[in-house]
């Protein structure tokens, strides 16, 4: 394995541990404001509160990781998705104030709640924008973005950001059922069919736009017919949720979500390979000089990487178990 397959790798890796990781708080966040009362949303910001910021840290990995290791990519998706980015960072800074406001005061909650939901939709939306420009395609000449600043902004990017808003909040309602109990569990269990068969409808109103608008992503289909397995996959990981749901086993729901998650996330991916940018920039073209490449290895590759990965796995193992009775973060 060359450095630059390693740092694409690393880069991968850090992207789905964002999706999934601070997904599910988002998520969370999404399905706050249909929660059936404060002592429900109490128990499901206690679900998220240990994680949620660590969840966020994964962000920061792959941004460093892009910056560092793929420059050419970091200038071209900045100067393209800048706005998107820009409301990303604002949602999350947002979200998580009120997270911490929400608390220390009764007058004023409601304030602080709408915040929490404002910016947990916002966040997820661009998100999801972003995602589909990028799939649409990027306006880039000679490895330059060439674009104007609303350029991404298209009908395709805004369903696949309100297609987003769907799974985040589905995988939320997942992590809700394995991870409380009562209200906010009883909450998840009711909200979870609905949202997977809105999110089924997403996919087939995706996949009918894209075959519309002729998206070149869809021929790399015909050429690799092993891209495949990934729905296959994602066929799979509906038929366990489903089954988690009606044999209301706690402990399948999240992992099944997760599953959807990585099938799509494995689709998209496969289907841009080797490009990073589609179809302009590929992977090697992106790649800074082997020698930055090497540098990265011996501080980030073996102790920045590591440490954060060690971190979230023992934070998850501590703070492992459900949210019962009165159980509260502050």
């Amino acid at each position: 394995m060359t450095l630059v397959n390693l740092w694409a790798g690393a880069l991968a890796l850090a992207l789905l541990l964002y999706v999934l990781l601070d997904g599910f708080d988002l998520g969370v966040g999404i399905l706050f404001p249909f929660a059936p009362g404060e002592r429900a949303r109490r128990h499901m910001l206690s679900a998220i509160s240990p994680v949620w910021d660590g969840n966020e840290t994964w962000l920061v990995v792959a941004g460093a990781t892009l910056f560092g290791a793929f420059p050419l990519v970091y200038a071209t998706l900045l100067s393209a998705l800048y706005l998107p980015v820009i409301v990303l960072l604002a949602g999350l800074i947002l979200r998580g104030v009120a997270f911490e406001f929400r608390y220390k005061t009764v007058q004023f909650r409601w304030l602080w709640d709408g915040g929490f939901v404002v910016g947990s939709y916002a966040a997820t939306l661009v998100q999801g924008a972003a995602v589909g420009a990028l799939v649409q395609g990027l306006a880039v000449e000679n490895g330059r973005y060439v674009g104007g600043a609303f350029a991404w902004l298209s009908p395709f990017a805004l369903l696949c950001g309100a297609g987003l808003c769907i799974g985040y909040a589905l995988i939320g309602a997942c992590w809700l059922i394995g991870k409380t109990d009562n209200d906010a569990r009883a909450f998840g269990y009711g909200v979870l069919p609905g949202l997977l068969g809105a999110l089924l409808i997403f996919l087939l109103a995706a996949f009918v736009y894209a075959a519309a608008i002729d998206l070149p992503l869809l021929g790399r289909w015909i050429e690799r017919p092993y891209l495949l397995v990934f729905p296959l996959l994602g066929i799979i990981a509906v038929g366990g949720l489903i089954l988690g749901l009606r044999t209301r086993n706690d402990r399948l729901s999240f992992p099944m979500a997760a599953l959807i998650f990585l099938a799509a996330y494995g689709t998209l991916a496969a289907s841009f390979l080797p490009y990073m940018v589609p179809f302009s920039i590929t992977i090697d073209e992106a790649a800074a000089p082997e020698s930055s490449l090497r540098f990265l290895f011996w501080g980030a590759g073996l102790f920045v990487f590591p440490l954060t990965l060690a971190y979230t796995a023992a934070v998850y193992f501590i703070f492992r178990g459900k949210v019962v009775g009165e159980a509260d973060y502050h």
